[in-house]
């Protein structure tokens, strides 16, 4: 289950509806009940803006301290709703309760634009139990749910997952950046791509440590952590914190780094400590030979060089957890030259939230950090690989499936098609992609016969719209239907060019091809000279147009359609990842205009224009781009298979 793709608030329309958001309001107060750190409520700012500027009837609920018996006023929102008011400019209504007769009657009577909060959601205990019978009144009064609370987000709750079995649920614009950021840095780093982990304990981040092995080019260890890892290669650690049932596991954790070709790096050396306090002596002793009587408490000055030396090669860095005891000031300076390392780096950095987000915040750094995560035990789960069930219960993006379609042209005879096929099925029977060949008529029976029981799908180059007559040398629908076709391949640019193929004929064409029960692969595409002349977009949109006139918003829901430049078939020019996705996004928002967001969402569109290995992740990594319609490369085996493969 993907976590990276979920709807998010501007894929919903909100407008007049009643929409509640889980927030996180639980900021710090201190004893006169005054915020001492409103972050958090500006962090879900842009999120209530834009359902205020779309005339939503915003209902807002979240959590603050730990409540043990019912209504508190120590921890009424009332100080965030106050701070919330200033921060907009405008009336924050704060309900008396949470599902009681003050939250319902407030509720109902919202009007456009208006905030109502909630009281402390775990005022109620069956809040944390996911209570069905409360979760259902508190779903009651609303129309839409909005989850923006990362920080909440591995927490099962009745205001964090609860609400999405009765409402639409999407994302709001806090819990989309941390997807983004830490969902592409995890997914699709840019490398060298370096983790930075520290704190107490290995056994917090055994899962972290397992789950980036796999994906990092080095891992850094620092804080109580690596003495663990320095005991388990033979060195004495004095009086270290030392985890000894873990041992062998950070045995087993150093070999796989190695055979994996990673590159884990431990302390080189330690400032030590004879007790665990701030004003304790203190020396530093190489990691090899720490005395007894004497504990790690610091990460030395040589071990900052090199971890600083190595991270400021980095393109892609995540640090969760200091180097050292932080919050003693005497041994903070390894976690302060680190952070220093990390917002010089240039490098796209995330940093976890806790203390490594307390110390870049402190020092002055958070502006040269690319994302600073709000949520601790949350961003530490997602860096493990695992679901956040408060993501998880949102409805996803798409489902659209990428899709690998190679158009052979005038190339191969039906025994290189049987011997291609049968060698490409056994290449791409666990991909994720659906792989799709274009092949010539003559190749189509062989093709297909040797693709029967795999997962390889098999493509027409063209077809007739006319059922029979006298039309020498063109293919009927009914002829390809029972040869087993699954896709056709309309209005390609050469066609268009070498056989004068308009766009009446292609929508013909197209309604043919839904008659018989098969799938239509529609082309479109500009010339050079028409980028050049800016006329691209109006060009695009009216090929697409006329192709799917009288089409149903079922039948192009189905249907695919590849843009493909004409400028760069052939000619080794491609369009730049952003240039296809530019166009590729008119297409989708053309069939949106002409049908509905829920056709343009399922409607798959591919690039097509010289996609090789070397661009297809990129390519098919953008938003709107769902694949590629692929020439040259689809006539070489090991090409197709990596193209194919783009996400292994």
């Amino acid at each position: 289950m993907s976590m990276n793709n979920k709807k998010t608030i501007e894929d919903v329309c909100v407008e007049g509806k009643k929409v509640i958001v889980r927030v996180d309001f639980n900021v710090p107060l201190d004893e006169d009940k005054n915020i001492t750190d409103d972050k958090r409520i500006k962090g879900a700012l842009p999120t209530i803006k834009y359902l205020v500027n779309n005339k939503a009837k915003v209902i807002l609920v979240s959590h603050l301290g730990r409540p043990k018996n019912g209504f508190e006023d120590k921890f009424s929102m009332k100080p965030a709703a106050d701070r919330l008011a200033e921060l907009m400019g405008q009336e924050v209504i704060l309900a008396k309760d949470v599902i009681g007769e003050d939250a319902k009657n407030k509720a109902a009577t919202l009007k456009e634009g208006q905030i109502l909060m909630l009281e402390n959601v775990r005022f109620h205990k069956e809040e944390t139990k996911n209570d069905p019978e409360f979760t259902k009144q508190l779903a009651d009064m609303a129309e839409i749910f909005v989850n923006d609370a990362f920080g909440t987000a591995h927490r099962a709750h009745s205001s964090t997952t609860g609400l999405a079995d009765y409402l639409p649920a999407v994302c709001g614009y806090l819990i989309k950046k941390e997807l983004d950021f830490m969902g592409k840095a995890l997914s699709n780093p840019k490398r060298p791509f370096v983790a930075i982990l520290g704190g107490a304990k290995v056994s917090d981040k055994i899962s972290v440590i397992e789950n980036l092995i796999d994906k990092v080019d080095t891992l850094i260890i620092g804080g109580g952590m690596a003495y663990t890892f320095l005991k388990a290669k033979g060195y004495k650690i004095g009086d270290s914190i030392c985890e000894e049932d873990k041992l062998d596991l950070a045995k087993e954790l150093m070999k796989k780094a190695k055979a994996k070709g990673i590159k884990l790096m431990l302390p080189i050396g330690s400032i030590v400590g004879k007790e665990f306090k701030n004003d304790t002596d203190s020396k530093y002793v190489p990691s090899d030979d720490m005395p007894d009587g004497w504990m790690g408490m610091d990460i030395g000055s040589l071990t900052v060089e090199k971890y600083s030396e190595e991270i400021r090669l980095a393109k892609t860095i995540i640090w969760n957890g200091p180097m050292g005891v932080f919050e003693f000031p005497n041994f903070a300076e390894g976690t302060k030259e680190i952070a220093k390392a990390v917002a010089e780096s240039g490098a796209l950095s995330i940093v976890g939230g806790g203390d490594s987000a307390a110390a870049v915040e402190q020092l002055g750094y958070a502006d040269k950090i690319t994302h600073i995560s709000t949520g601790g035990g949350a961003s530490l789960e997602f860096l493990e690989g695992k679901i956040l069930p408060g993501i998880a219960c949102l409805q996803d993006a798409n489902n659209r499936v990428i899709m690998a379609a190679g158009n052979w042209k005038m190339n191969k005879t039906p025994k290189e098609a049987d011997e291609f096929i049968t060698a490409l099925r056994e290449k791409v029977e666990d991909v994720s992609c659906e792989v799709v060949a274009g092949v010539p008529f003559v190749c189509l029976p062989s093709a297909i016969a040797a693709a029967k029981g795999s997962s390889v799908k098999i493509a027409a180059q063209n077809m007739h719209w006319e059922e029979s007559g006298a039309y020498t040398g063109e293919i009927s629908g009914s002829m390809l239907k029972e040869l087993g076709v699954d896709y056709v391949i309309i209005g390609h640019s050469e066609r268009r060019e070498y056989f004068g193929e308009t766009n009446e004929m292609i929508n013909k064409k197209a309604h043919a091809i839904f008659k018989h029960g098969m799938t239509p692969i529609i082309c479109c595409g500009e010339t050079l000279e028409q980028r050049e002349q800016g006329v691209t977009t109006d060009h695009i949109r009216y090929q697409i147009k006329v192709a799917l006139l009288g089409l149903s918003a079922e039948q192009v829901a189905k249907s695919v359609i590849a843009y493909e430049p004409i400028w760069a078939i052939g000619t080794g020019k491609t369009a730049t990842s952003q240039q296809a996705q530019e166009v590729c996004c008119v297409i989708r928002e053309l069939v949106e205009e002409l049908y509905n967001k829920d056709t343009a969402t399922k409607t798959r569109v591919l690039y097509g224009g010289s996609v090789s290995p070397a661009n297809a992740k990129e390519l098919f990594e953008m938003k709107d781009i769902d694949g590629g319609l692929i020439g040259g490369a689809s006539l070489k085996l090991d090409a197709i298979e990596a193209i194919a493969k783009y996400d292994k």
